[in-house]
């Protein structure tokens, strides 16, 4: 019976590929090898978000998302480089080859990682930290590049593994492990948490997976909605999701729930300004841009509205997505009102139709479970 029940567990594989944009850069290009190297933003810090650090520029403190300004602060000598697309496109082609060897079982999250179904691997290979292992290694000889693996029994924990031991690591976190992992992760590890949301749950005490354990699922609903049941089933390693293969993108957003009201002012525009880039920063990764853009606010009383604008032609320049979001909240008569979420989001894709599946089409500045 203990075999038979051993058999039903899933086995997922998380691949991410390392610094990815930066490392075809630099794997492209031998004078920015060993250098601290941005990829997207602008020289002299004159624009944009950074899309991608090298390990070098990441040692300076330099992350995705981050304007390039102050990357120039951080690094003064950083290299900035102009995105290509195409060439990242073509890689990341190159890699889903690779994993088709062996599962058709493939749900990318964006061009640099994808989770993995092998629970009936195409070769019979049977172990999916043998496979991680293999593709691991086809990826380094046959495009000179680095992926780290993460292999566990549900998308949840083989995503956390993924990030353990970058770059180039490969980490299992198996069934009888599972709950005790849970329990010692920090909250700050779940996806789905960001600062704000971290900052609440360690106001309530919440501070590690263990605490969240001794709550009851009523309880974590109450503090953090509908994503309460999902902590409340996670820490006990429950995952169900299946990895899905192909799903047609109709919206992508970003959106975060603030640990206090906002009234209208600086503070309110500095965390629009934050969500935007965010969810700007997704369509950068998949080079997709829509010509509708949805502000979502819900009130302190738990009333939500959105706010919608569409555009002739697609919105690509952050610049736009900025200015329209800013004139969207302007125009909502607050009052007395204040806000306790924001969310961005874009729709209206035109001519893609099916396209490989985002892990979720909202995030709270990180995936969102």
């Amino acid at each position: 019976m203990e075999t038979e029940s051993k058999n039903l567990y899933r086995k997922i594989i998380h691949i991410d590929m390392d610094a990815f944009y930066a490392s075809v850069e630099q794997r492209d290009f031998p004078e920015y090898r060993n250098k601290p190297l941005v990829v997207g933003g602008s020289p002299e810090g004159r624009g944009g978000v950074v899309a991608t650090a090298s390990y070098e520029a990441r040692k300076f403190g330099i992350r995705s998302a981050m304007t390039s300004k102050k990357a120039q602060q951080l690094c003064p000598y950083v290299i900035f480089v102009r995105p290509r697309f195409d060439a990242y496109k073509e890689v990341s082609r190159k890699i889903r080859e690779i994993f088709g060897r062996y599962t058709d079982l493939i749900e990318p999250l964006s061009l640099d990682e994808a989770y993995l179904d092998v629970s009936e691997d195409k070769l019979g290979i049977g172990s999916a930290i043998t496979i991680a292992e293999q593709i691991k290694q086809a990826i380094k000889d046959e495009l000179n590049l680095t992926a780290s693996a993460g292999v566990s029994i549900n998308k949840f924990a083989a995503k956390i593994a993924s990030d353990m031991n970058k770059p180039d690591g490969l980490t299992f976190i198996g069934p009888s492990k599972m709950e005790k992992f849970m329990e010692n992760l920090p909250v700050e590890k779940f996806f789905g948490v960001g600062k704000v949301t971290a900052e609440k749950m360690k106001r309530q005490g919440l501070h590690t997976g263990a605490d969240l354990k001794k709550q009851t699922e009523q309880r974590l609903v109450q503090l953090f909605g509908k994503t309460g049941k999902f902590f409340f089933n996670i820490v006990r390693g429950i995952d169900n999701r299946q990895v899905q293969p192909h799903q047609e993108i109709k919206s992508i957003s970003a959106e975060d729930t603030f640990s206090y009201d906002l009234g209208r002012g600086e503070e309110l525009n500095d965390w629009l300004e934050v969500i935007a880039k965010s969810a700007y920063k997704r369509l950068q990764n998949y080079q997709i841009y829509g010509r509708t853009l949805t502000l979502k606010v819900k009130f302190e009383d738990f009333k939500q509205i959105t706010r919608s604008i569409s555009f002739p032609t697609s919105i690509t320049d952050l610049d736009q997505v900025l200015e329209t979001a800013q004139n969207l909240l302007n125009n909502i008569e607050l009052g007395e009102k204040k806000i306790r979420l924001l969310g961005v989001g874009f729709s209206n894709f035109g001519e893609i139709k099916i396209r490989d599946k985002f892990d979720g089409y909202q995030h709270s500045l990180f995936p969102n479970y």
